[in-house]
C-alpha cells in the first residue's frame, strides 16, 4: 500500500463500514510503518490490510474486501498469506479485533484456528452508541 492507493481506499472503506478509518488513519499506520498491503487480481485493487508487528506479535488492524469481491474466498486468502508475512518476520502470534455483530468474519477467523482471549468493552463506535469487541489470537 502506498499514499497513492488511498483514494481508492477511502472511497471502498466509507462504503463498507458504518465507522470507517479516516485517510488519516492509513496515512498514520504507513508513516508508522505498519504493514500496508493491497490486494490486487490482475491489476486491479480489491482488497487491503494493515498489521502491526511488535517482537514476536502481529496485531491485524484493518482488513477489507470490496463488496464485488466478497464471497470468494480473497479474505481467506489475504489472511493466510498475512500470517505467512508475519511468521517470516518472526511472529509467533496473530491478533485481532472484531466485532460480536460481525458474523461473517467471527466465522472466518473460527474456521482459520483463531480463539476468543478477551473482550473489549464498548471497543467500537456503534449506531446506538458503543460496541463491545471480541479480541482473537491465532498461534503462528
Amino acid at each position: 500500500m502506498q499514499a497513492g492507493h488511498l483514494d481508492w481506499i477511502e472511497v471502498h472503506e466509507a462504503s463498507l463500514h458504518a465507522f470507517p478509518w479516516s485517510r488519516g488513519n492509513f496515512l498514520d499506520s504507513l508513516a508508522a510503518g505498519h504493514g500496508a498491503w493491497v490486494l490486487k487480481e490482475e491489476g486491479c485493487m480489491l482488497a487491503y490490510a494493515i498489521v502491526l508487528a511488535v517482537l514476536d506479535e502481529a496485531h491485524l488492524l484493518n482488513i477489507s474486501v470490496i463488496r464485488s469481491a466478497q464471497r470468494r474466498g480473497l479474505g481467506r486468502f489475504f489472511l493466510e498469506w498475512l500470517h505467512g508475512d508475519a511468521r517470516s518476520k518472526g511472529a509467533t502470534q496473530f491478533f485481532l479485533e472484531v466485532r460480536p455483530s460481525n458474523t461473517p468474519a467471527l466465522s472466518l477467523y473460527r474456521a482459520l484456528g483463531y480463539e476468543q482471549i478477551g473482550l473489549r468493552k464498548g471497543y467500537y463506535s456503534a449506531e446506538d452508541g458503543r460496541e463491545d469487541a471480541i479480541v482473537m489470537r491465532r498461534r503462528l
